[in-house]
């Protein structure tokens, strides 16, 4: 995790976890540190880290991954008490879903060649345009949305996999939602590639030990986060609803009430 200028958070085994304040949101008003922390699954945090993330001290923990992906990964290392909350954002007719969590993981990726030729980085784009009309897409995103605008939520942590898609959409939401502009937003989307550099290294090259026949142009786009999928969102927010304020309040169904809650609660 990490405050504005990266130091107080460093988490071994999350390492695109951060902490959202400091951007400047509705009024010049910033969002609150502490308050809100987007990160992977915390499966694979590590002893070291566990007193780290204990400071953060986290009132819930939202988990946007699915059942079949929560089942084959390590379970979410959580300190204290924080209400976990189980809000699947997953499409089983996008099999880019089961990819990310199979590469992830370790798993054979035999299944997927089909995937593999029609091009990952189109199917990437694909599940970002779902993310804004996919009916557990809409319903998970905007029941995150509601728990962030209740103090007794706060702090709030919230992932899916690999903490970058559905996670980052929802960062997309959340900041939006507070009037963070969209060049900060898209900024804070792609910090994701040079924090996990290191780990997909480590994931290509261990792939490539099992599978010396590995496509690894097939695998890279869903390690990476790239300007594309969040254009591919937000070109069917305008397409769907017009503008970004239209979708939140009829595509999320987030009246003014709630929005004004969440902005009182997340900003300085």
């Amino acid at each position: 995790m990490s405050d504005r200028d990266g130091r107080d958070w460093e988490l071994v085994g999350a390492p695109n976890a951060r902490d959202l304040g400091g951007l400047v949101g509705a009024d010049g008003r910033r969002v609150r540190p502490g308050r809100l922390i987007r990160t992977p699954a915390l499966g694979r945090l590590t002893d070291e880290d566990l007193p780290v993330f204990g400071k953060l001290a986290p009132a819930c923990v939202v988990d946007l991954r699915a059942d079949s992906e929560i089942e084959v990964a390590p379970v979410d290392r959580l300190v204290g008490e924080p209400r976990p909350v189980h809000l699947p954002v997953h499409d089983p007719e996008h099999p880019v879903f089961t990819y990310v969590s199979a590469v992830l993981l370790g798993h054979d990726l035999g299944a997927y060649a089909e995937l593999a030729r029609q091009g990952t980085p189109g199917a990437m784009a694909a599940i970002y345009r779902w993310f804004v009309t996919g009916a557990s897409a809409r319903a998970g995103f905007a029941e995150a949305v509601r728990l962030a605008a209740r103090p007794e939520n706060l702090p709030l942590v919230y992932h899916c996999s690999a903490g970058k898609d559905r996670t980052g959409w929802l960062t997309v939401i959340l900041l939006t939602a507070l009037g963070v502009d969209e060049a900060t937003i898209r900024a804070e989307y792609l910090r994701n590639n040079p924090l996990t550099e290191s780990l997909r290294a480590v994931i290509v090259e261990s792939m490539r030990r099992r599978q010396p026949e590995l496509d690894v142009e097939a695998v890279l786009p869903v390690l990476e986060v790239r300007p594309e999928y969040l254009d591919a969102a937000y070109s069917e927010v305008r397409r769907v609803h017009g503008s970004f304020e239209a979708y939140l309040r009829d595509g999320l169904g987030l009246d003014d009430e709630v929005i004004e809650a969440l902005r009182a609660q997340l900003l300085e």
